[in-house]
């Protein structure tokens, strides 16, 4: 019964990443830019903005521009692997701290006790 649940479970969240992959719609062709299915919200942001007011100009230029999409993805991925990274690992570390707190403090109340 146990492990029917968890290949259950297990189908229901492969699904649920799925699913929604293959069921996206293409978007209409533009003539300005080409066709990007997952295209970023800077770039949805970028293009509302001119169409605002087309003689915008930028505060601040980026530090590194990256050759390509594909590029852009896999640093913004990195970059949340690494703060998940550190998230779990600062819950991690306190976690332990905890509970070699209360070890402590159980040891010194047996150790008075005596």
């Amino acid at each position: 019964m146990k492990r029917r649940q968890n290949l259950l479970l297990l189908l229901a969240v492969v699904l649920l990443s799925a699913l929604p992959l293959w069921l996206v719609q293409k978007p209409a062709a533009n003539a300005d830019h080409p066709v990007e299915i997952f295209a970023g919200a800077d770039n949805q942001a970028r293009d509302l903005i001119g169409a605002i007011d087309p003689d915008f100009k930028p505060w601040f230029q980026p530090l590194m521009e990256p050759a390509s999409g594909e590029i852009s993805s896999l640093l913004f991925a990195l970059q949340a692997a690494l703060g998940a990274g550190f998230i779990g690992y600062y819950l991690g570390v306190s976690v332990t701290r905890e509970k070699l707190r209360r070890e402590a403090e159980e040891a010194n109340g047996a150790a008075k006790r005596c």
